[in-house]
């Protein structure tokens, strides 16, 4: 795997653990982990060692509070008339699409640890997340638009992940109000919410559990969900059976087989 500056990267076991390494930003993402992140979700598509990606940030103040506020108001133009980021008002350059995996067709599932504080941009990243878990000191909200500007794509990528309710009150209270781990569990952002010292051996358990079932499967079950969340259901189950086709093959038949057949019992978890 590539070595980065802003990010810290290891493959073991099925599973690649992602580290947002800019803890004297509190792990937002400047024009460089933009650049990475991108070359990343490359890299782990082409993968064939990588079943399951596991992210967290670095240190335990901040998980990511998005775009790097003092590079981005560097580069605007005093002079233009133009918003930061709009070519046209029909061209928009978002510096977040970075940071999404699946926009970068990255189908691998994605596993998020949360410790300390996200918020703004770091919903481009949890909107494309699979599973998010938190440690009880982490804390979410979005603060576009106490200073000033509309909150669209980070809460658009919210949608159908949390209660629209808590999504209108998060996007229009900013930065006066944030959620707790708690209340993102409630909502239906977090799955489970953890103590500090038990937030990443959760992650990699969730992570290595999933990097153990077959990769096409996995997959293929990924995008059946996440293609049924964005259709409408009888869109979504006309679909279904090509999903099935194309994410089984005999291989992965046999692999499960062998599992059921071994007579070992499969260790399970109740949450």
């Amino acid at each position: 795997m590539d070595s980065f500056e802003t990010l810290l990267v290891t493959v073991a076991d099925g599973v690649a653990s992602v580290i947002l390494n800019r803890p004297e930003a509190m792990n937002s993402f400047n024009s460089t982990m933009r650049s990475e992140l991108v070359t990343l979700w490359a890299a782990l598509r082409e993968n064939d060692d990588v079943r399951c990606v596991l992210i967290t940030g670095a240190g335990d103040r901040a998980f990511c509070t998005g775009i790097d506020r003092t590079e981005a108001m560097a580069d605007i133009d005093p002079d233009s008339d133009k918003l930061d980021g709009y070519i046209t008002p029909f061209m928009f350059d978002d510096p977040g699409s970075a940071m999404c995996p699946k926009a970068n067709e990255l189908w691998k599932p994605v596993v998020v640890a949360v410790n300390g504080i996200a918020c703004g941009g770091a919903f481009y990243l949890l909107g494309e997340a699979d599973v998010i878990i938190a440690s009880d000191t982490a804390t979410f909200f979005d603060p576009h638009v106490t200073y000033g500007m509309t909150a669209a794509f980070e809460p658009i990528q919210l949608l159908g992940r949390m209660a629209f309710s808590d999504l209108v009150r998060m996007s229009l209270m900013g930065a006066s109000e944030r959620l707790s781990a708690q209340t993102a569990m409630a909502s239906g952002l977090v799955s489970e919410v953890t103590a500090p010292e038990l937030l990443m051996p959760t992650a990699a358990r969730i992570a290595t559990t999933i990097a153990e079932a077959p990769a096409l499967a996995t997959q293929g079950t990924l995008r059946s969900l996440w293609m049924g969340r964005e259709l409408s259901r009888r869109q979504a189950l006309d679909q279904a059976y090509l999903m099935t086709a194309l994410g089984t093959d005999k291989a992965s038949l046999a692999e499960g087989q062998e599992r059921f057949s071994s007579g070992a019992r499969m260790e399970w978890r109740l949450r």
